[in-house]
């Protein structure tokens, strides 16, 4: 790959699951203990009884994976893997996944690693993340969280209980371990002991409520702790504190006697926070609604203050930073959420980034030429659904200057020996996604006539200046885009055509070994992006139905499409399953759009959080890419619970798309109140009457006409599953078009319902 290539730390794509982890998961070797039993049958039941069904039972979770639990814009993006581990000292961008410089792991003296038995959030609200592992005579439950007292500072914190299995009371020695490179001096009395790494002392690495004593090895330091009993009914309890802001021991008030006290207060922060702001209010139920509250969550923990702007960012450690792409996800999602205020600082730190020659450059470098495309997608994106014209107006010679940038480029290389620029598209570069290096290929071109139709639409209704130039460039690219399609289209074995996102003159598609090929659906995101939300196509475009079965022929037996990224050899993209599923739902295949929905979330970690990407599950030998947890990903969760609800088309607001039977079945409420959309706030609610009537209510509000584009008509489906019929409408006319109900776009607020035969 490129230098350019924003995954460029990827090096060594062989990196196991064993990297990072400090036991194995050999569930069934131990017996387990009674509370790590109630544990999992609780996240079984939760599971069974969610109402997405059944299927929601994270059974392709990463083998391994991180989660954060530090606070809202926290410059200490605190992290703990699977197996209870705290990891720190991320370098940030550029660097491998796992690049921890110290991983901290609890075990006992003389005994092997403990073996995962099970984790758990306290709620999907409340980062209090719990950890069990086991041995054949004792429990250990690690309880981690992090910490902002007054009197101390920001500090993690990781509380340490150990019980004994069957007999009454035993005697064991804790030890806790620090794989790192870094030189480690220590103090112990029998109250507190205290661990600085040497450069850095008197600040404190760690702080606990033992004394300890030190063995050195090859990369790593283990602290054998007091000697100690450990009871069946009262467990052994140890505080380990990690102070985050450089404090000395003096500065550290508390110990394990005020554990309880610390958790009390993390709780209570945590219950009075909300996941949406303002007048937006979202009520889903069952796992919906637990992945909606964590995906927030997982979002602000992320986001960082920068410059007085609160920045969303993809991750917490390799993306620790700021993409286009997963940017426009990110900040509609935030407005989803009713994080106005938030997303408006997000998008200007976006266009603090323009050049003076108009690029928008983001992480991926200048040849990722969609950068560009996608600013100023998002720059209109957020007027629509702010209802607020007024940035707009202000950047609109810098938008232009950007779209003008991109036409330049489209210029300079018109007719060379480029297979770009013999079809009269942008010149190669970095498609990204899969596709590594400056080469023949698709994406920055469909990304810039998504724009390009988003900015021409919106000059010619504000009779803007400069729109037949952004017109005739929009006419000539998209010209040239069906032309060279066509001629760049492939037959699949099963019989459709398809558009691969590289072009056919790459080299790489000579190799004779066909695993070393190119894949041919890989960056088809891109496309997929162009159906829905940029609306380049109408729903049975040749290239829309292309991709469509294209992603179709590629789900495998984990029900995603597979090896549609970086990872070619039997992987999965989880969140590019989420954008195909939004594609779906628009497409009218609603069935299929839940199917791999379900299956994405699936895909999450049972704390509610995406790695990048990562092999299928019957792999040997597993491979992970990017950041944990992903937020590209949690704002596809975000967006696609929207869209189920709220799906805004071109010219037709849609409702219900989809709802299905396992809502239907739960027979408990759905809203969502004051959501924004480029016609407006909408608030809407489906709820059961009784077994036989759903009623739906509907209201829109804060819409300027002057500023918005024509809403012709909201759409409904004409039946529910289960045997609900359209009943009756007050409020509004209505007509049924096949099966869709229409309402005229002018009537405000309605209600009607769906009625069992």
């Amino acid at each position: 790959m490129e230098n350019n290539d924003r995954r460029k730390f990827l090096r060594q794509l062989g990196l196991t699951v064993g990297a990072i982890a400090v036991g194995k998961d050999v569930l069934n070797a131990v017996p387990l203990s009674k509370l790590a039993s109630a544990i999992q049958q609780h996240q079984e039941k939760t599971a069974a009884v969610s109402s997405s069904g059944p299927e929601v039972d994270f059974r392709y979770a990463p083998d391994d994976w991180q989660s954060t639990y530090c606070f809202p814009d926290d410059p200490f993006k605190s992290l703990v893997g699977k197996h209870g581990e705290l990891l720190y000292g991320h370098p940030g961008l550029d660097a491998e996944w796992n690049a921890f410089a110290h991983i901290v792991s609890v075990g006992l003296h003389g005994k092997d690693q403990g073996v995962y038995v099970a984790q758990k959030l306290e709620s999907p609200a409340i980062p209090i993340i719990t950890t069990y592992l086991g041995w054949d005579d004792v429990t250990m439950r690690l309880t981690s969280f992090a910490t902002n007292d007054n009197d101390e500072g920001r500090i993690d914190n990781m509380l340490i209980e150990i019980f004994s299995k069957d007999k009454e009371e035993l005697e064991i020695t804790p030890e806790i371990t620090i794989a790192s490179k870094e030189t480690f001096t220590f103090l112990s009395d029998d109250d507190m002991s205290v661990v600085h790494i040497a450069d850095a002392a008197p600040a404190v690495f760690l702080s606990i409520s033992s004394s300890i004593q030190s063995t050195e090895g090859n990369d790593f330091h283990r602290y054998q702790l007091k000697p100690s009993k450990a009871k069946k009914d009262k467990p052994l309890r140890l505080l380990a504190r990690f102070p985050q802001e450089k404090q000395i021991k003096d500065k550290i008030k508390y110990n394990v006697d005020d554990a309880d006290k610390l958790l009390e207060k993390v709780r209570l922060f945590w219950e009075s926070w909300k996941p949406t702001d303002g007048k937006v209010a979202w009520q889903m139920n069952g796992a919906s609604q637990d992945f909606l509250i964590a995906c927030s969550r997982n979002i602000v923990e992320s986001r960082e203050i920068k410059n007085g702007k609160k920045i969303f960012q993809v991750g917490p450690t390799c993306y620790r930073g700021l993409w286009m792409v997963d940017g426009y996800s990110l900040l509609e999602a935030a407005r989803y959420l009713g994080y106005d205020k938030e997303a408006q600082e997000g998008l200007e730190s976006i266009w603090d980034r323009q050049a003076d020659n108009g690029a928008i450059i983001g992480a991926a470098g200048e040849k990722h030429y969609k950068d560009t495309a996608v600013a100023v997608y998002t720059l209109i994106r957020q007027a629509e659904l702010s209802q607020n014209w007024d940035y707009f107006n202000e950047l609109y010679p810098d938008a232009f200057k950007a779209m003008d940038y991109l036409r330049i480029l489209r210029d300079g290389v018109q007719g060379n020996n480029t297979a770009n620029g013999k079809y009269g598209l942008l010149p190669q570069g970095f498609g990204d996604s899969g596709i590594g290096g400056i080469r023949s290929e698709f994406t920055n071109t469909i990304w810039t006539l998504v724009a390009l139709k988003k900015m021409t639409d919106v000059t010619k209704r504000f009779k803007l200046d400069r729109f037949p130039k952004l017109n005739q460039f929009y006419s000539e690219l998209r010209v040239a885009f069906y032309i060279s399609g066509k001629a760049e289209l492939r037959k699949h074995p099963k019989g459709f055509s398809f558009l691969p996102m590289l072009m056919k003159d790459d080299p790489q598609w000579s190799e004779k070994d066909e695993r070393k090929q190119p894949r041919v659906q890989a960056a088809q995101i891109y496309l997929t992006q162009a159906s829905y939300p940029g609306l380049l196509f109408i729903p049975d475009d040749f290239f829309v139905n292309g991709n469509v079965e294209l992603m179709k022929a590629v789900t495998t037996q984990e029900d995603l499409p597979i090896e549609t990224g970086w990872l070619s050899d039997r992987g999965v993209w989880p969140y590019n399953g989420a954008i195909v599923a939004q594609m779906y739902l628009w497409k009218g295949l609603p069935d299929l759009a839940r199917k791999t929905f379900i299956a994405f979330l699936n895909h999450a970690s049972p704390l509610f959080a995406w790695r990048e990407e990562q092999s299928l599950h019957d792999v040997a030998v597993k491979q992970y890419i990017g950041d944990m947890p992903h937020n590209w990903a949690s704002a596809e969760c975000i967006r696609y619970l929207r869209h189920m609800i709220i799906l805004e088309d071109e010219k037709n607001l849609r409702l219900f798309d989809g709802i299905g039977l396992p809502e239907l079945r739960a027979a408990k409420p759905i809203s969502l109140t004051y959501s924004p959309t480029k016609w407006g706030r909408i608030s809407v609610s489906f709820e059961p009457v009784d077994p036989k009537n759903w009623r739906a209510k509907f209201t829109r509000e804060d819409f300027d006409e002057k500023t918005m584009p024509p809403l012709y008509s909201i759409e409904m489906p004409n039946t529910l599953p289960g045997g609900f019929w359209f009943d009756k409408i007050t409020g509004a006319t209505r007509a049924k078009n096949g099966p869709r109900v229409l309402i005229p776009g002018n009537f405000l607020s309605w209600e009607c319902t769906w009625r069992s035969l």
